[in-house]
């Protein structure tokens, strides 16, 4: 595939960092902050494309969705997601993958200095979390507000991706 056609594509570009648990309480007041709970299980996807969908509950109001990821390097993927009906979410769990469990998680979205940070917190760890910077290029710098600790760059690691912690259930070998 050239580059024009990459470019054609729904690309998602993002880097993906471990940090430090963070502190949720300033989370919780983080000006303009979004706060999602959402519950991700992934279907069962043919070789090199990861399917899933999405339960995303947001202020009380309840979002579905339907995503294929394709990966072409460690930072970009081809990205296709629409909004589901209650139903058709429904239906397509029928085809959840047996040897993965969904992951449950609550995404922090927060500005900062003209990025969006995802922190997401999951249940099954008390003592690290995900961050994940969207971005407009690979090469694109991230920034972090000093109360978020990245410990280590993780987007090249597919131990830390959700499709691997839904495989193994969270538990990374180190």
């Amino acid at each position: 595939m050239s580059r024009k056609d990459i470019a054609s594509l729904p690309l998602e570009i993002e880097r993906k960092f471990l940090i430090e648990y963070p502190d949720l309480a300033w989370l919780e007041h983080y000006p303009a902050r979004r706060k999602t709970e959402m519950v991700q299980t992934y279907l069962i996807s043919g070789k090199g494309e990861a399917r899933r969908v999405r339960q995303c509950t947001e202020n009380g109001d309840v979002t579905y969705f339907r995503t294929s990821k394709r990966k072409i390097s460690s930072v970009t993927r081809i990205e296709i997601e629409d909004q589901l009906e209650r139903e058709a979410y429904l239906a397509l769990l029928e085809e959840a993958a047996p040897e993965m469990t969904p992951i449950v998680k609550t995404r922090y979205t927060i500005p900062f200095e003209g990025q969006s940070i995802e922190v997401d917190v999951y249940p099954f760890w008390n003592d690290r979390a995900i961050a994940e910077v969207e971005l407009e290029n690979e090469e694109q710098d991230c920034r972090f507000p000093e109360q978020i600790r990245v410990i280590a760059e993780v987007s090249g690691d597919e131990r830390y991706s959700n499709y691997s912690l839904a495989r193994s259930r969270g538990m990374i070998e180190s």
